[in-house]
């Protein structure tokens, strides 16, 4: 994103120009229409928009002020297969919106959500995205022109909380794509780390079956466990990610889960195999009990607070030495 200040603090370069010199050249070539003779400005403006193009890309639409040098312009710039075009929002609006503050502090809203949209999304959401938010500022950007702004103060108020209700609903897409992105970066780190202890756990059991045969059954069934919930919470439509702290943080996340329903799952799995907490099995042979066992492991992955208040139940001594002293406390 490109926001820009007034003619003086432009950097273009000979090989590119700026955002805001395109709004001059172009402002400039819009008046010299007017007047009867665009000669050397709309040459200019055409030298100025193709360096701009060059750097940014095409601009694929913009809105121009007719009376005074704001523009906003989205831009997208081919990459190469399979990268998908680079998109690109830029705004000029200083001296138009100077006198009216409402809208300016929506155009702001629309440059965070740009700025999150080209960080967090990609492929179609991206370009459907800022294509909305550049739809949206050019609305906002015409409430300020003089050539097409309402002349009426009532009329102006109404014109401008449609537009934040158009705004409100871009935010709301943006959220549900993002989410959706988001979730399926956070399954694949939770999935990738799943298969990851599973395998490592199998070497485990080729190589030590009889020693370690209980903590590796808990921790691959407590794994899948994890994904599973996790994957059932996503269809039921009642799992949240945030989005807003990137793919890469995403990914990591998701593979902590199956690693927390792992250790979970070990935690429970010995507690029950050790007798500290007992299996109601009808028939306590040893392939029911291991059978039983993975039940348990998958349960605990599965529910963290189901594994938490196991663990809690295996000590009631101190359980309930804690809730008489904090009693105790209470009352003096």
């Amino acid at each position: 994103m490109q926001l820009t200040g007034p003619r003086h603090h432009s950097n273009g370069t000979a090989t590119g120009s700026t955002f805001t010199e395109l709004v001059y050249a172009h402002h400039d070539w819009h008046s010299s229409r007017n007047g009867g003779g665009p000669g050397q400005a709309e040459e200019l403006y055409r030298e100025t928009l193709k360096r701009f193009q060059k750097t940014y890309g095409d601009v694929v639409s913009a809105y121009w002020c007719s009376h005074i040098e704001s523009a906003v312009a989205l831009t997208e710039k081919p990459r190469r297969f399979p990268l998908p075009p680079r998109m690109g929002f830029h705004r000029e609006t200083d001296w138009a919106t100077k006198r009216a503050p409402a809208i300016a502090a929506e155009l702001h809203r629309l440059d965070e959500l740009a700025i999150r949209a080209r960080t967090v999304l990609t492929g179609v959401r991206e370009a459907t995205c800022l294509h909305l938010i550049a739809a949206c500022a050019g609305h906002l950007l015409s409430l300020a022109d003089a050539a097409s702004a309402p002349k009426d103060s009532a009329e102006l108020e109404a014109a401008l909380a449609e537009e934040k209700e158009r705004i409100d609903d871009v935010e709301k897409y943006y959220c549900e794509a993002a989410n959706g992105q988001a979730q399926i970066v956070y399954v694949g780190g939770m999935v990738t780390v799943a298969v990851l202890v599973s395998v490592l756990g199998g070497l485990v059991l080729l190589l030590h079956r009889d020693t370690f045969l209980v903590g590796v059954v808990a921790l691959i069934a407590g794994a899948v466990g994890a994904v599973v919930s996790v994957i059932q919470r996503i269809t039921n439509k009642t799992f949240q990610v945030d989005y807003d702290i990137g793919r890469p943080y995403a990914f990591f996340l998701g593979g902590l889960r199956p690693m927390i329903g792992a250790a979970f799952a070990i935690a429970v799995t010995y507690t029950f195999d050790s007798g500290i907490l007992h299996l109601p099995i009808a028939s306590p042979t040893a392939h029911d009990k291991q059978l039983a066992l993975v039940v348990v492991g998958f349960l605990a992955g599965f529910s963290e607070r189901w594994a938490q208040d196991t663990l809690a139940t295996a000590l009631p001594e101190q359980s309930s030495g804690q809730s008489d002293s904090s009693r105790q406390q209470t009352k003096s």
